[in-house]
Order: structure tokens, then C-alpha cells, then sequence
């Protein structure tokens, strides 16, 4: 049957190049939808919205990698204006060029997916659009590979064909070793140091509202024999709950009596090394999403020699092979819409703060290269001859 299926898919496109291994995979999915292995909803809101290490994390790639003023080349040949430009620059009207591109490698960041629609009129995409990755599923076709997505908000769904010279949905991933059609979150690797931060924030919350009330018992030592009555044990439970639990009554002494003893019960803080757990797991995350430690105030991180050359690594090793990518993949998805395969979107490096200092070293080296002509120097600095 197997082998019978796999002719019937040959006999399909017999011209058309396509990958053998596409049909296999397709076998088991084709025309059906495959919904997200994750909860995306979960990452979201235990990471971004609930972690202050993830927030900051996400906002500083988002934010730096949407900033960053583009260029658009033709093949070799920088273009001073084009239509693509234009489109990224005000995608649509709700939204400027960065913060499109902050929401679409936001999304990227907490799920590993981001997808993104392209409206077009006459083949020529006008307007482009985020859409939450945790509202798209996609429907595999029968080489394998996607030939629709499903959005669904509520009880309405939308399907969105890939067909035509520019494809309607660009979808983004970070590569996932076990997947075939979605991505894998930063989040995902970081799940169990994210884990532990969450859960020494929530003990150290809970912690401020018991403070005077550390774990333990109160023992009774009174005649052999003898127990609190029920009117007892209650006024002592409200005496302890009133009078000694909560953040206003942190310090206050407990006062006994009646052969009343507090017998400690819970290991310190300091026994627990508390808050250095909590700083492993927040370089942990850190280290997920290639942001410098030093850069979020994590203590015991001094691996760069000063915040200068922190913030550069954080350019050139996150941002930058980030939005690289993001800027090909958008460049290679929308080109054929304006008649063009060869367009080419790169960011401008020379306005990059960040990275002057990287810059003006490069142009004093090329100013003191006696045995080159200022063609070729022009040329060594990216603006041609």
C-alpha cells in the first residue's frame, strides 16, 4: 500500500522537482491541519508577562532589531528608493516599519514562530500584517510541505492558500531538531530555569507577606496528659494570623506562654542559597536568548570587560544574525511581487550606534592603506567605487 500511495503522489507532478522524502512525511498529514505541540498561551504567560528576565530579554532583541534603519539593494547595486522599502517602512496603517518588525521577532522570541500576511492588489503586495502564532496552524499538503494556513479567532477561521507568486503567509522559525512545520521557542530550552526563577520570586513574595510567621509548630508542653481546648487552640490561631503574619508585623517578636514552644521548622534563605539559585536561573535564561547577563543587572556575570563591549556582543552575536535573517526571508518572500528576484534587504550598519566604535577603527585602517585607491577604499567601507 505504501509503495502504491508513493506512485500515485509521482504520478501526481511527474515534471516537477520536488523532495522524495517531502511524500513521506506527507503521508500521515497531507490536507489535515497540525496544530502547534505546544502551549504557546503558557510560554507567554509564565515567560514574557510574568518573568521580568524574559520581558527584558525579548524587548531588548525586538526593540534594537526594529530600530535599525534598512537598505535595499539590487543584486550589488544599492537602491535609493523602492516600493519594498516603502511597504517596510509603513506596512500598515496601523503600525510604523519598527513596530512591525519588533512584533514579528517578538513573536519569534516567546514562540519560535512568527508569522506574517502579505495583502496584495493586482499580484503587488500593499499592506503586510503580524498574526499571533498561537491563532495559525498549518495544513501540510501532499509533497510535505505547507500549502495553507488556518487562522482561527474564536469560532471563525480564515484559510490561507499558498499559491500565487507571492504566497500570503510568510512563516518565520527558529530551527527545531524534532519538527517538521513549527519552531522551537528560546523559552522552551529555558523551561526549567524559568521554572525556578518564577517559582524563587513566588517563595520570596511569599515569603514577605509571612515574614513573621516562619514555618514551624508551636509545641505544647503544658501537665502530662493535657491538650488545648477548641477555644484555646482558636484564639491562638487568630492571635498568630492578626498579629504576627503579613509584611506590616515583619520582626515582632513572638510572645509565649502557658508551656507554649516554637520549635523551627524550615530551612533559611541563606541555607537555601536562595538568591544565588535565583541569579543561575536568570543567566540560564539569559544565555537561551544570547542577551549578556551583564546587560539585565544579573550579579556575579562580569564576563566582559565593561557594558560597552557587553552591548556590542549583544549586537553582533543576537541582533544583528537575527534580523539578517528575518530581512532574507522577507526579501525573498515579497521580491517576486514587484517583478524583481534579486532585491536584497540589509541593515545599516553605519547608523548603528552601538557599533561606531567598530566602524571608526575599520576607517582608520582603511585610511592608513597607503597601497589602496580611494575606489577601493570606498569600496572596503560598503559604499562602492
Amino acid at each position: 500500500m505504501f509503495q502504491g500511495l508513493q506512485n500515485i503522489l509521482r504520478r501526481v507532478a511527474p515534471e516537477e522537482k520536488a523532495s522524495r522524502a517531502g511524500a513521506v512525511v506527507a503521508l500521515h498529514q497531507a490536507g489535515r491541519p497540525v496544530w502547534t505541540p505546544r502551549d504557546y498561551a503558557a510560554l507567554a504567560r509564565e515567560g514574557f508577562t510574568k518573568n521580568a528576565v524574559v520581558f527584558r530579554c525579548v524587548r531588548m532583541i525586538a526593540e534594537a532589531a526594529g530600530s535599525v534603519p534598512l537598505l535595499i539593494y539590487n543584486e550589488a547595486r544599492e537602491l535609493d528608493t523602492h516600493p519594498l522599502l516603502s511597504l517596510l517602512m509603513r506596512p500598515n496603517a496601523r503600525q510604523s516599519g519598527s513596530a512591525f518588525l519588533e512584533t514579528l521577532i517578538g513573536h519569534l522570541l516567546v514562540a519560535g514562530n512568527g508569522y506574517c500576511e502579505a495583502a496584495a492588489l493586482d499580484g503587488v503586495p500593499r499592506e503586510l500584517h503580524v498574526l499571533r502564532p498561537d491563532r495559525m496552524k498549518v495544513v501540510p499538503g501532499v509533497d510535505g510541505w505547507p500549502e495553507a494556513y488556518d487562522y482561527t479567532v474564536g469560532a471563525d477561521s480564515v484559510r490561507f492558500r499558498q499559491s500565487g507568486e507571492v504566497r500570503p503567509i510568510l512563516h518565520l522559525t527558529f530551527f527545531h531538531p524534532l519538527d517538521d512545520h513549527y519552531g522551537l521557542s528560546p523559552l522552551e530550552a529555558a523551561a526549567q530555569a524559568l521554572d525556578v526563577h518564577n517559582a524563587a520570586s513566588a517563595w520570596n513574595k511569599a515569603l514577605l507577606d509571612n515574614a513573621a510567621r516562619p514555618s514551624g509548630a508551636l509545641v505544647y508542653s503544658g501537665p502530662e496528659g493535657a491538650n488545648l481546648s477548641e477555644e484555646q487552640f482558636s484564639r491562638l490561631k487568630e492571635e498568630l494570623e492578626n498579629q504576627f503574619s503579613g509584611p506590616r508585623n515583619a520582626g515582632r517578636p513572638l510572645l509565649l506562654d502557658g508551656g507554649l514552644d516554637w520549635k523551627n521548622m524550615a530551612l533559611s534563605p541563606k541555607d537555601m542559597d536562595f538568591m544565588e539559585a535565583k541569579n543561575g536561573a536568570a543567566r540560564e535564561i539569559a544565555l537561551a536568548f544570547g542577551v549578556p547577563p551583564m546587560l539585565l543587572g544579573i550579579p556575579g556575570d562580569n564576563t566582559y570587560a565593561n557594558y560597552q563591549e557587553a552591548n556590542r556582543a549583544l549586537w553582533r552575536q543576537s541582533v544583528l544574525p537575527l534580523l539578517n535573517r528575518v530581512l532574507a526571508d522577507i526579501a525573498h518572500w515579497l521580491a517576486p511581487g514587484f517583478g524583481e528576484s534579486a532585491l536584497r534587504l540589509e541593515p545599516d550598519l553605519d547608523r548603528i550606534e552601538a557599533l561606531s566604535s567598530e566602524r571608526e577603527a575599520l576607517w582608520r585602517r582603511i585610511a592608513a592603506a597607503d597601497f589602496l585607491s580611494d575606489a577601493e577604499k570606498r569600496a572596503a567601507v560598503g559604499y562602492g567605487g
